[in-house]
């Protein structure tokens, strides 16, 4: 399956969501991305931002896994969506 960049923006639009509702993991996010409560609203429909709240959700398997979970999908749409995004073709070997 593939994911069209509209169908990759909204499902990061409702990771997005979901790690706002989570004020720890947010937390986390925030600290990670160097990014402010105010850039969330401000880059909600910048594909490479979106792009980075999946790259941060992928860090961690369990995060996939409760998100995926609480939106009733299939574990592989995140790394499938990440894909269609921005920057989502390249490799990074580091």
């Amino acid at each position: 399956m593939r994911y069209s960049a509209d169908a990759a923006e909204t499902l990061a639009l409702q990771a997005l969501a979901w790690l706002i509702a989570d004020e720890d993991l947010l937390g986390v996010f925030l600290g990670a991305s160097g990014a402010g409560e105010d850039d969330l609203r401000a880059r909600a429909q910048d594909g490479e931002f979106l792009g980075s709240v999946l790259d941060f959700l992928m860090l961690d398997d369990a995060w996939v896994m409760r998100f995926c979970d609480a939106q009733a999908i299939p574990y592989d749409r995140v790394m499938l969506a990440r894909a269609a995004l921005p920057g989502g073709a390249q490799v990074n070997w580091t």
